[in-house]
Parts: structure tokens; C-alpha cells; sequence
């Protein structure tokens, strides 16, 4: 392992991060699409005003409101250093990436997008298969490399993975 790699927690050793972490993700998600649908109504309210003042012509763009919204609001919150949604901060969950790979602005927006393909084709088997895997993982995030954890035990995990590492290199 390297250096800068800490060891993912393991629910056996470390089952405070992942107490609740399902029903804290399905709570999240709702205060989620809540936040969205805020700004989508502000933003096609925006386009209303601006296809009066453009003939009809933004019209057109309000097609793009929607997806738009949904990449700016995941790439935005969870590509932050937060690592987490309105709806996660509320919930005390954040997103941890689990190969080693930074969490940024792309990869929130591609966990996002395989989040969203992968429940609409079909959320209960994604729900379902988060019950049986041991870290509570959802189909969209082995495929993306994420983990999902609680983010103040996670905090001290982190911080107590690091100094054991440190340590032993010496």
C-alpha cells in the first residue's frame, strides 16, 4: 500500500461509519432533489423573464435546465472538498473515493451520472444490492470506486489510520 493510500475502514473494526449510512444516503437523496427542484424553478423562472426579452429565443435553452442543473448541483458539492451534498452535510454522510483517485469535479459528476442511470433502470435492485455488500455499497458506487461513510467517525478514522501509518514507517 502506499503511502499516500490509507486502508478503507472495515465495518468489523469500525462500525460507526457506516451505522445508518443507507437510510442517512435515501434521506439525503430526497433533501437533494428537494435543493434541485428549488433551482431548477429559479433558473426556468430566469429563462421565462428571458425568452420575453429575446422573442422566444432562450426559450429554447430551457431544455438544458434540468440536466444542467443536476451535473452544476453534483459537480459542485460533491467534487468540493466537502465530498458531499446539501442533503449529505445534513445527514453527516461523505462521499470517500476507495482507489486511490481524487475526488474531484469529474468524478463527482460521473458518480453522479452512473448514480442516476443505474436508479433509474432500476433503484430497488440498487437499493437491494446495497444490503448485501459489507461497506453498504451501491451498484453506481463499485463501479465509480466510492465509498459512502459517515463523515464525523469517519474524521477520526482518518485521522487515526494516518498516525498508525505513520508510525509504522519509522
Amino acid at each position: 500500500m502506499s503511502q499516500n493510500q490509507t486502508a478503507l475502514p472495515d465495518p468489523a473494526t469500525a462500525p460507526e461509519l457506516f451505522e445508518g449510512v443507507l437510510t442517512r444516503r435515501v434521506l439525503a437523496f430526497f433533501i437533494d432533489l428537494f435543493v434541485m427542484g428549488l433551482m431548477i424553478l429559479a433558473f426556468a423562472f430566469v429563462g421565462l423573464i428571458a425568452g420575453f426579452l429575446t422573442f422566444g429565443l432562450a426559450w429554447l435553452a430551457l431544455i438544458f435546465v434540468v440536466p444542467a442543473t443536476i451535473v452544476l448541483y453534483y459537480g459542485a458539492t460533491l467534487g468540493s472538498p466537502r465530498r458531499a451534498t446539501m442533503g449529505m452535510q445534513m445527514m453527516d454522510i461523505v462521499l470517500t473515493p476507495t482507489r486511490g483517485q481524487p475526488l474531484d469535479g469529474w468524478m463527482a459528476i460521473i458518480h453522479a451520472a452512473v448514480f442516476w442511470l443505474t436508479t433509474w433502470i432500476s433503484w430497488p435492485l440498487s437499493l437491494l444490492f446495497a444490503l448485501f455488500t459489507p461497506r453498504r455499497q451501491m451498484i453506481h458506487d463499485l463501479i465509480t470506486g466510492t465509498l459512502m461513510v459517515r463523515r464525523s467517525p469517519m474524521v477520526r478514522h482518518w485521522r487515526q489510520a494516518r498516525s498508525a501509518q505513520a508510525s509504522s514507517a519509522y
